[in-house]
């Protein structure tokens, strides 16, 4: 097994960044890079264990491809989860391609995996969104939140339990912080209960329906919760 980075430090100095800044996004992929360990062999032998995983195996699909067509993204029927993900990305003002050079800025673990880890650490970070408009979360601090505890469950990677630890922390303070810790908490629960989404084909299903498809992924809808932006919490603490 090729080794990893374990960089520790590194990856604490990254957490005290985004712990004061949440929009900071290169800080979470240095954080995945210095505490991933063995994650990406674990999700990669888990593909090979299904059918579905040694298709995306060998085709190696560029999801990003595909995320960055919103003209053909807008052309998918309404109700769609196409149209969810163009929805959320275009709410947020966010872009995959935009995650991807965030990604590159901070991180070079994509550069120094050996394939096909190169690739599985590739499409979970590019199918992270999709994973937002499937689940049903924001993308505001507790929703964001929300969905890595979800990820932690699927995935048990450190580095993700740490991110998920900030996004908690920063919480804390906010209005109805029980209710907050509850919507975290549940997103841990679902994730354990629904299907193992690092195998799942995307690609096939962008034109189905979004409540077909969390059918098929075992995914509840999700709670309600009131979102917690960045802003407020940088205005909160200002004011302190």
């Amino acid at each position: 097994m090729p080794h990893l980075q374990f960089a520790p430090r590194r990856a604490f100095h990254a957490a005290r960044i985004l712990a004061r800044d949440p929009d900071d996004l290169p800080q979470v992929f240095t954080i995945i890079e210095s505490l991933s360990l063995d994650t990406m062999h674990r999700i990669a032998s888990g593909l090979r264990r299904s059918e579905t995983g040694r298709a995306l195996l060998a085709k190696k699909p560029d999801i990003v491809d595909v995320l960055v067509d919103r003209s053909a993204l807008a052309r998918l029927p309404e109700g769609s989860l196409g149209r969810a993900y163009l929805d959320f990305v275009e709410r947020e003002n966010i872009s995959a391609q935009g995650i991807r050079d965030a990604g590159a800025k901070g991180s070079t673990l994509g550069k120094s995996l050996p394939a096909p880890l190169d690739w599985v650490h590739a499409r979970m970070r590019d199918t992270h969104d999709l994973w937002h408009a499937a689940t049903g979360y924001h993308g505001d601090v507790l929703g964001e939140t929300a969905l890595l505890a979800f990820t932690l469950a699927q995935t048990k990677n450190p580095a993700i339990a740490l991110i998920a630890a900030i996004g908690l922390f920063k919480t804390l303070g906010a209005p109805k912080a029980k209710l907050s810790r509850a919507t975290i908490l549940d997103g841990f629960r679902r994730g354990r209960k629904a299907v193992w989404l690092p195998a799942v084909d995307w690609e096939s299903l962008l034109a189905l329906p979004l409540e077909e498809v969390r059918r098929r992924l075992n995914l509840e809808a999700p709670r309600d919760y009131r979102p917690i932006r960045s802003s407020e919490l940088k205005a909160r603490q200002a004011a302190a």
